[in-house]
């Protein structure tokens, strides 16, 4: 592969990612702000950077896989940042889930050194990543995504251009809405038929069945009644996408009405100790009000 990439963040998410990028073939220089994460990308092929900078100079397209606004903000336009290093025609694909109008304004200052930007956050949790089936979520220019398609089509199975910078972000928030929705509706339903006297396994048939079945049920359901609440998505990060939601609402002056329900009893979960839980924790914040565990 003739694009030589970097790939800052290495975490649940950019782990598997960047090693997906190797295996299929593209030169990868890997920095992240915790040393020992590298250690496993570097030894799948990667070279390892000592900056965000360092990557960004020798990388045509570098990747950036991180947690919040100020997180992305600190790497690209920071002290020894991406902006600092990266060469005239080269390309920013941040990949992380954060503000639309942040990500419009890192676009804005990168543009003024010769350095285009994609906004394309991820949708699918870690089983996604490792398997290389994301659905990705794209803003920027035509000509930038088709240059940047070969490595999208190695991270996912589902490459949506959704418009100008910014517009990734923004579906990207609408789909979590949509999503974190969906997971309050099942886990209210299963504490709701449980504390009925509901059998799990009856419940699961009838609602993959019909019509409320989705990607949460099929996936976090069972994890539910198994106990299972091993990160995919941490709820800490669920509750962050639903603030930038929330904040981004704001700006926009679009009044939503469930959404800050779902943020609350997020953080009602966070409360209860289960922040680094899968998102399928937030069952535990109806549990606590109902006095039911809903497991099998």
């Amino acid at each position: 592969m003739s694009e030589k990439i970097g790939f800052v963040g290495l975490g649940i998410m950019g782990n598997p990612m960047s090693q997906n990028l190797l295996k299929a073939g593209f030169s990868v220089r890997c920095w992240n702000r915790t040393e020992s994460k590298m250690t496993e990308v570097v030894s799948a092929g990667a070279e390892a950077s000592i900056s965000a900078s360092d990557v960004a100079s020798h990388s045509d397209i570098i990747i950036t896989m991180l947690s919040d606004s100020p997180d992305v903000e600190e790497v690209i336009l920071g002290k020894n940042g991406v902006l600092q290093g990266a060469n005239s025609g080269s390309v920013v694909i941040d990949m992380s889930t954060i503000s639309p109008s942040v990500t419009r304004n890192i676009a804005q200052k990168l543009s003024s050194k010769g350095i285009e930007m994609m906004d394309a956050p991820v949708s699918g949790s870690l089983p996604g990543a490792l398997s290389g089936t994301l659905s990705i979520m794209i803003g920027g220019s035509e000509n930038t995504f088709d240059r940047c398609k070969p490595i999208f089509d190695v991270l996912g199975t589902r490459i949506t251009h959704c418009g100008s910078n910014g517009m990734g972000q923004t579906t990207k928030l609408a789909n979590q809405i949509i999503g974190l929705g969906n997971l309050a509706a099942l886990c209210e339903g299963l504490v709701f038929a449980i504390k009925a006297g509901g059998n799990p396994e009856a419940l699961m048939q009838a609602f993959t069945g019909g019509a409320a079945n989705s990607w949460m049920v099929e996936n976090l359901g069972e994890k539910i009644l198994d106990g299972d609440f091993l990160p995919g998505f941490m709820v800490d990060l669920a509750q962050k996408d639903l603030r930038l939601v929330q904040e981004a609402a704001a700006e926009l002056q679009v009044p939503l009405l469930t959404t800050p329900t779902v943020s609350n009893l997020f953080r009602a979960a966070q409360q209860l100790g289960a922040g680094t839980d899968g998102i399928q924790g937030y069952v535990k914040s109806l549990e606590a009000i109902a006095g039911i565990n809903a497991r099998r």
